[in-house]
Protein backbone atom coordinates (compact mmCIF):
# COMPACT_ATOMS: atom_id res chain seq x y z
CA UNK A 1 0.00 0.00 0.00
CA UNK A 2 1.48 3.09 -0.84
CA UNK A 3 1.06 6.48 1.44
CA UNK A 4 -0.28 9.61 0.11
CA UNK A 5 0.74 12.78 1.58
CA UNK A 6 -2.14 14.13 3.83
CA UNK A 7 -1.75 17.66 1.90
CA UNK A 8 -2.52 15.79 -1.72
CA UNK A 9 -6.00 14.73 -0.59
CA UNK A 10 -8.80 16.95 -1.22
CA UNK A 11 -6.02 18.88 -2.67
CA UNK A 12 -4.52 20.18 0.59
CA UNK A 13 -7.46 22.08 1.43
CA UNK A 14 -8.14 21.35 4.87
CA UNK A 15 -4.67 21.82 6.11
CA UNK A 16 -4.77 24.43 8.86
CA UNK A 17 -8.65 24.71 8.03
CA UNK A 18 -10.15 25.56 11.83
CA UNK A 19 -13.27 22.93 11.83
CA UNK A 20 -15.98 22.18 14.33
CA UNK A 21 -17.11 18.89 15.13
CA UNK A 22 -20.45 17.85 17.29
CA UNK A 23 -20.58 14.33 18.11
CA UNK A 24 -16.69 13.72 18.12
CA UNK A 25 -16.71 11.21 20.87
CA UNK A 26 -18.73 8.66 18.68
CA UNK A 27 -18.32 6.49 15.94
CA UNK A 28 -18.71 8.44 12.85
CA UNK A 29 -17.75 12.09 14.77
CA UNK A 30 -14.24 10.32 15.93
CA UNK A 31 -13.26 8.99 12.43
CA UNK A 32 -13.98 12.11 10.92
CA UNK A 33 -12.12 14.31 13.96
CA UNK A 34 -9.32 11.41 13.14
CA UNK A 35 -8.97 12.05 9.55
CA UNK A 36 -9.35 15.94 9.86
CA UNK A 37 -6.09 16.03 11.95
CA UNK A 38 -4.38 13.66 9.68
CA UNK A 39 -5.16 16.13 7.05
CA UNK A 40 -3.72 18.94 9.04
CA UNK A 41 -6.93 20.56 10.07
CA UNK A 42 -7.24 22.33 13.31
CA UNK A 43 -10.32 19.77 15.19
CA UNK A 44 -12.81 21.20 18.07
CA UNK A 45 -14.70 19.03 19.50
CA UNK A 46 -18.26 19.64 21.14
CA UNK A 47 -19.93 16.31 22.45
CA UNK A 48 -21.26 14.43 25.37
CA UNK A 49 -19.01 11.62 26.52
CA UNK A 50 -18.26 8.39 25.05
CA UNK A 51 -21.48 7.13 24.65
CA UNK A 52 -19.87 3.65 25.18
CA UNK A 53 -17.77 1.21 26.93
CA UNK A 54 -15.22 0.27 25.22
CA UNK A 55 -15.05 3.65 22.66
CA UNK A 56 -13.69 4.88 19.68
CA UNK A 57 -12.76 7.66 21.40
CA UNK A 58 -10.68 6.29 23.50
CA UNK A 59 -9.60 3.26 21.73
CA UNK A 60 -7.87 5.09 18.85
CA UNK A 61 -6.48 8.01 20.98
CA UNK A 62 -9.33 10.94 19.46
CA UNK A 63 -8.63 13.29 22.12
CA UNK A 64 -4.94 13.83 20.67
CA UNK A 65 -6.26 14.84 17.41
CA UNK A 66 -8.00 17.89 19.00
CA UNK A 67 -7.71 21.29 19.99
CA UNK A 68 -10.33 21.93 22.55
CA UNK A 69 -12.82 19.15 23.50
CA UNK A 70 -15.82 20.71 24.98
CA UNK A 71 -17.92 18.18 27.05
CA UNK A 72 -21.63 19.57 27.05
CA UNK A 73 -25.40 18.76 25.45
CA UNK A 74 -26.70 20.30 22.31
CA UNK A 75 -29.98 21.60 24.59
CA UNK A 76 -27.38 23.59 25.88
CA UNK A 77 -27.25 26.69 23.68
CA UNK A 78 -25.23 29.17 25.72
CA UNK A 79 -22.54 26.45 25.96
CA UNK A 80 -22.66 25.95 22.49
CA UNK A 81 -22.40 29.02 21.75
CA UNK A 82 -19.19 29.86 23.77
CA UNK A 83 -17.85 26.68 21.93
CA UNK A 84 -18.05 28.35 18.34
CA UNK A 85 -16.91 31.65 19.49
CA UNK A 86 -13.99 30.47 21.15
CA UNK A 87 -13.08 27.93 18.01
CA UNK A 88 -14.45 30.49 15.54
CA UNK A 89 -14.66 27.54 12.62
CA UNK A 90 -14.56 28.01 9.23
CA UNK A 91 -16.65 24.29 8.42
CA UNK A 92 -18.72 22.96 10.90
CA UNK A 93 -19.89 19.26 11.03
CA UNK A 94 -22.81 18.03 13.20
CA UNK A 95 -22.87 14.39 13.93
CA UNK A 96 -23.90 14.95 17.40
CA UNK A 97 -27.05 13.18 17.63
CA UNK A 98 -29.84 10.17 19.37
CA UNK A 99 -28.42 7.49 16.77
CA UNK A 100 -30.61 4.33 17.47
CA UNK A 101 -34.04 3.14 16.25
CA UNK A 102 -34.61 1.08 19.21
CA UNK A 103 -33.38 3.97 21.62
CA UNK A 104 -35.55 6.21 20.25
CA UNK A 105 -38.86 3.74 21.10
CA UNK A 106 -37.80 3.64 24.71
CA UNK A 107 -37.09 7.86 24.99
CA UNK A 108 -39.11 9.01 22.09
CA UNK A 109 -39.37 12.85 24.01
CA UNK A 110 -35.51 12.57 24.51
CA UNK A 111 -34.81 10.97 20.86
CA UNK A 112 -36.57 14.72 18.99
CA UNK A 113 -34.99 17.09 21.96
CA UNK A 114 -31.52 15.99 20.65
CA UNK A 115 -32.11 15.24 16.81
CA UNK A 116 -34.47 18.09 15.98
CA UNK A 117 -33.89 21.29 18.53
CA UNK A 118 -30.29 20.08 18.96
CA UNK A 119 -30.17 20.80 15.07
CA UNK A 120 -31.58 23.71 15.47
CA UNK A 121 -29.33 24.95 18.30
CA UNK A 122 -26.07 24.18 16.03
CA UNK A 123 -28.00 26.69 13.38
CA UNK A 124 -28.87 29.46 15.56
CA UNK A 125 -25.10 29.56 17.14
CA UNK A 126 -23.51 29.45 13.91
CA UNK A 127 -25.53 32.49 12.66
CA UNK A 128 -23.58 34.09 15.65
CA UNK A 129 -20.18 33.31 14.01
CA UNK A 130 -19.86 34.82 11.38
CA UNK A 131 -16.00 33.22 10.39
CA UNK A 132 -18.34 29.70 9.38
CA UNK A 133 -18.51 29.37 5.37
CA UNK A 134 -19.89 25.97 5.29
CA UNK A 135 -22.47 23.90 7.87
CA UNK A 136 -22.75 19.92 6.95
CA UNK A 137 -25.69 18.48 9.03
CA UNK A 138 -25.62 14.76 9.28
CA UNK A 139 -29.14 12.76 9.05
CA UNK A 140 -29.46 9.73 7.83
CA UNK A 141 -30.86 7.23 5.15
CA UNK A 142 -34.00 6.93 7.12
CA UNK A 143 -35.78 10.48 6.63
CA UNK A 144 -37.38 9.21 3.48
CA UNK A 145 -41.27 8.10 3.93
CA UNK A 146 -40.35 4.56 3.13
CA UNK A 147 -43.18 2.43 1.23
CA UNK A 148 -40.87 -0.57 1.03
CA UNK A 149 -40.85 -0.13 -2.57
CA UNK A 150 -37.80 -1.68 -4.99
CA UNK A 151 -36.45 1.88 -6.11
CA UNK A 152 -33.76 3.32 -4.05
CA UNK A 153 -34.92 6.93 -2.40
CA UNK A 154 -33.87 9.85 -3.92
CA UNK A 155 -32.88 13.17 -2.23
CA UNK A 156 -36.72 15.24 -4.08
CA UNK A 157 -38.54 12.40 -2.29
CA UNK A 158 -41.10 12.67 0.54
CA UNK A 159 -39.55 12.96 4.15
CA UNK A 160 -40.89 10.61 6.86
CA UNK A 161 -40.60 8.32 9.82
CA UNK A 162 -42.54 5.53 11.14
CA UNK A 163 -40.14 5.44 14.40
CA UNK A 164 -39.34 8.57 16.05
CA UNK A 165 -35.48 8.05 15.26
CA UNK A 166 -36.81 8.32 12.18
CA UNK A 167 -39.38 11.10 12.61
CA UNK A 168 -36.88 13.17 14.69
CA UNK A 169 -34.39 12.98 11.93
CA UNK A 170 -36.68 14.16 8.97
CA UNK A 171 -37.47 16.64 11.28
CA UNK A 172 -34.02 18.21 11.34
CA UNK A 173 -33.79 17.91 7.47
CA UNK A 174 -37.32 20.71 7.66
CA UNK A 175 -35.26 22.78 10.39
CA UNK A 176 -32.61 22.53 8.24
CA UNK A 177 -33.96 23.75 5.18
CA UNK A 178 -36.05 26.92 7.15
CA UNK A 179 -33.06 27.90 8.31
CA UNK A 180 -31.13 27.73 5.23
CA UNK A 181 -33.88 29.52 3.13
CA UNK A 182 -34.56 32.14 6.30
CA UNK A 183 -31.47 32.99 7.20
CA UNK A 184 -28.27 31.58 4.94
CA UNK A 185 -29.52 32.79 1.58
CA UNK A 186 -29.31 36.15 0.12
CA UNK A 187 -27.32 39.50 0.27
CA UNK A 188 -28.10 39.78 4.24
CA UNK A 189 -27.80 36.37 5.22
CA UNK A 190 -25.14 34.25 7.02
CA UNK A 191 -22.57 33.55 4.64
CA UNK A 192 -22.00 29.84 5.36
CA UNK A 193 -23.68 27.13 3.17
CA UNK A 194 -25.77 25.14 4.40
CA UNK A 195 -26.56 21.14 3.28
CA UNK A 196 -27.78 18.17 4.87
CA UNK A 197 -26.21 14.61 3.90
CA UNK A 198 -27.95 11.24 4.32
CA UNK A 199 -26.04 8.12 4.58
CA UNK A 200 -26.92 4.23 4.68
CA UNK A 201 -26.45 1.71 6.90
CA UNK A 202 -22.23 2.20 7.83
CA UNK A 203 -19.77 -0.21 9.23
CA UNK A 204 -16.69 -0.05 10.48
CA UNK A 205 -14.08 -0.62 13.59
CA UNK A 206 -14.91 1.40 16.91
CA UNK A 207 -18.70 1.23 16.93
CA UNK A 208 -20.01 -0.25 19.98
CA UNK A 209 -23.44 1.24 20.09
CA UNK A 210 -26.24 -1.67 21.37
CA UNK A 211 -28.71 -3.00 18.54
CA UNK A 212 -25.95 -2.43 15.96
CA UNK A 213 -25.46 -5.51 13.63
CA UNK A 214 -21.69 -5.69 13.48
CA UNK A 215 -21.20 -4.41 17.24
CA UNK A 216 -23.34 -7.44 18.50
CA UNK A 217 -21.81 -9.51 16.29
CA UNK A 218 -18.32 -8.34 17.41
CA UNK A 219 -19.63 -8.81 21.79
CA UNK A 220 -21.10 -11.91 21.30
CA UNK A 221 -17.83 -13.50 18.90
CA UNK A 222 -15.19 -12.15 21.63
CA UNK A 223 -17.43 -14.00 24.61
CA UNK A 224 -17.58 -16.97 22.30
CA UNK A 225 -21.31 -16.47 22.29
CA UNK A 226 -24.27 -16.91 19.26
CA UNK A 227 -25.36 -13.92 17.96
CA UNK A 228 -28.77 -13.65 17.69
CA UNK A 229 -30.64 -11.35 14.36
CA UNK A 230 -33.84 -9.62 15.00
CA UNK A 231 -34.78 -8.85 11.31
CA UNK A 232 -32.26 -11.20 9.25
CA UNK A 233 -34.19 -10.62 6.29
CA UNK A 234 -33.82 -6.76 6.52
CA UNK A 235 -32.09 -5.11 3.06
CA UNK A 236 -29.81 -2.30 4.00
CA UNK A 237 -27.22 -0.43 2.40
CA UNK A 238 -24.49 -1.18 3.53
CA UNK A 239 -20.95 0.87 3.50
CA UNK A 240 -17.41 1.69 5.33
CA UNK A 241 -17.74 4.48 7.54
CA UNK A 242 -15.14 6.51 5.32
CA UNK A 243 -17.75 6.09 2.54
CA UNK A 244 -19.96 8.83 3.54
CA UNK A 245 -16.83 10.85 5.39
CA UNK A 246 -15.04 11.61 2.22
CA UNK A 247 -18.53 12.51 0.57
CA UNK A 248 -18.69 14.99 3.66
CA UNK A 249 -15.47 16.17 3.67
CA UNK A 250 -15.51 16.31 -0.34
CA UNK A 251 -18.90 18.93 0.09
CA UNK A 252 -17.96 20.55 2.65
CA UNK A 253 -14.97 21.79 -0.02
CA UNK A 254 -17.60 22.39 -2.39
CA UNK A 255 -19.75 24.86 0.29
CA UNK A 256 -16.75 26.93 1.25
CA UNK A 257 -15.85 27.80 -2.41
CA UNK A 258 -17.37 31.04 -3.66
CA UNK A 259 -20.24 29.40 -5.31
CA UNK A 260 -21.20 27.18 -2.19
CA UNK A 261 -24.46 27.91 -2.45
CA UNK A 262 -25.49 25.67 -5.83
CA UNK A 263 -24.08 22.62 -3.03
CA UNK A 264 -26.47 23.77 -0.48
CA UNK A 265 -29.32 21.34 -0.06
CA UNK A 266 -29.58 17.53 0.81
CA UNK A 267 -27.37 14.47 -0.65
CA UNK A 268 -27.18 11.50 -0.45
CA UNK A 269 -24.45 9.11 0.22
CA UNK A 270 -24.76 5.50 -0.09
CA UNK A 271 -23.28 2.30 -1.55
CA UNK A 272 -23.59 0.94 -5.76
CA UNK A 273 -26.18 -2.02 -5.62
CA UNK A 274 -23.82 -4.42 -4.77
CA UNK A 275 -23.30 -2.82 -1.26
CA UNK A 276 -27.08 -3.89 -0.38
CA UNK A 277 -27.59 -7.00 1.42
CA UNK A 278 -29.40 -8.51 4.08
CA UNK A 279 -29.08 -8.44 7.78
CA UNK A 280 -28.15 -12.49 7.83
CA UNK A 281 -26.10 -11.79 4.88
CA UNK A 282 -23.76 -9.45 6.64
CA UNK A 283 -23.87 -11.32 10.09
CA UNK A 284 -22.59 -14.53 8.08
CA UNK A 285 -19.78 -13.24 6.24
CA UNK A 286 -18.83 -11.22 9.32
CA UNK A 287 -19.18 -14.94 11.67
CA UNK A 288 -16.74 -15.99 8.38
CA UNK A 289 -14.33 -13.77 8.40
CA UNK A 290 -14.18 -13.76 12.08
CA UNK A 291 -13.42 -17.23 12.49
CA UNK A 292 -13.27 -20.08 14.86
CA UNK A 293 -16.14 -19.69 17.36
CA UNK A 294 -18.02 -17.20 15.45
CA UNK A 295 -22.03 -18.13 15.24
CA UNK A 296 -25.20 -16.69 14.00
CA UNK A 297 -28.88 -17.69 14.69
CA UNK A 298 -31.50 -16.16 12.72
CA UNK A 299 -33.95 -14.91 15.63
CA UNK A 300 -36.83 -12.93 13.76
CA UNK A 301 -39.92 -12.18 15.76
CA UNK A 302 -43.32 -10.57 15.49
CA UNK A 303 -42.68 -9.22 18.60
CA UNK A 304 -40.06 -7.16 17.70
CA UNK A 305 -40.53 -2.95 17.22
CA UNK A 306 -41.01 -1.83 13.71
CA UNK A 307 -38.01 -1.71 11.49
CA UNK A 308 -38.03 -0.67 7.49
CA UNK A 309 -37.85 -3.74 5.64
CA UNK A 310 -35.85 -2.78 2.70
CA UNK A 311 -34.30 0.79 2.26
CA UNK A 312 -32.23 1.77 -0.73
CA UNK A 313 -30.36 5.30 -1.42
CA UNK A 314 -29.71 6.94 -5.37
CA UNK A 315 -26.69 8.79 -5.04
CA UNK A 316 -26.34 9.95 -8.63
CA UNK A 317 -26.85 13.58 -7.34
CA UNK A 318 -23.44 12.94 -5.44
CA UNK A 319 -22.26 11.21 -7.84
CA UNK A 320 -22.42 13.45 -10.87
CA UNK A 321 -22.44 16.94 -9.23
CA UNK A 322 -19.40 16.12 -6.33
CA UNK A 323 -17.34 13.53 -8.49
CA UNK A 324 -17.62 10.87 -4.96
CA UNK A 325 -17.46 7.19 -5.83
CA UNK A 326 -17.19 4.35 -3.27
CA UNK A 327 -14.04 3.05 -3.22
CA UNK A 328 -14.23 0.17 -1.42
CA UNK A 329 -17.07 -2.73 -2.58
CA UNK A 330 -19.00 -4.40 0.60
CA UNK A 331 -16.90 -7.48 0.94
CA UNK A 332 -14.08 -4.60 1.55
CA UNK A 333 -15.86 -3.07 3.61
CA UNK A 334 -16.56 -5.82 5.79
CA UNK A 335 -12.86 -7.16 6.03
CA UNK A 336 -11.72 -4.03 7.00
CA UNK A 337 -14.33 -3.60 9.60
CA UNK A 338 -13.57 -6.80 11.05
CA UNK A 339 -9.85 -6.61 10.92
CA UNK A 340 -10.03 -3.67 12.88
CA UNK A 341 -12.21 -5.57 15.91
CA UNK A 342 -9.72 -8.69 15.50
CA UNK A 343 -6.51 -5.95 16.04
CA UNK A 344 -8.62 -4.20 19.03
CA UNK A 345 -9.19 -7.82 20.47
CA UNK A 346 -5.88 -8.57 20.02
CA UNK A 347 -3.96 -5.56 22.05
CA UNK A 348 -2.95 -3.69 18.81
CA UNK A 349 -1.99 0.40 19.21
CA UNK A 350 -5.54 1.62 17.73
CA UNK A 351 -4.52 4.81 16.44
CA UNK A 352 -2.08 3.73 14.23
CA UNK A 353 -4.05 0.71 13.00
CA UNK A 354 -6.98 3.53 12.78
CA UNK A 355 -4.72 5.74 10.51
CA UNK A 356 -3.76 2.91 8.59
CA UNK A 357 -7.08 2.09 7.42
CA UNK A 358 -7.63 5.58 6.67
CA UNK A 359 -4.09 5.81 4.11
CA UNK A 360 -5.83 2.24 2.34
CA UNK A 361 -9.02 3.63 1.86
CA UNK A 362 -7.08 7.10 0.61
CA UNK A 363 -4.93 4.85 -1.69
CA UNK A 364 -7.75 3.25 -3.21
CA UNK A 365 -9.18 6.59 -4.33
CA UNK A 366 -6.22 6.94 -6.34
CA UNK A 367 -6.33 3.76 -8.35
Amino acid sequence: MSVIAPQAVFGGFYASKRILVTGHTGFKGGWLALWLHRLGATVHGYALNPPTEPSLFESAGIGTALATDTRADLADLARLKVALNNAKPEIVFHLAAQPLVLASYRDPLGTLTTNVMGTANVLEAVRAVPTVRALVLITTDKVYENCEGAYPYREIDPLGGHDPYSASKAGAEIVAASYRASFFTGQNGHPASVATVRAGNVIGGGDWATDRLIPDCVRAFVKGECVHLRFPSAVRPWQHVLEPLAGYLQLAQRLFAPDGAKFAKAWNFGPDAGGDATVGEIAETTARLWGEGARVECASSPQNAHEAGSLRLDSTLARSELGWRPRWPLDQALAQTVAWYKAWAGGAEMAAFSLEQIDAYEAAGQR
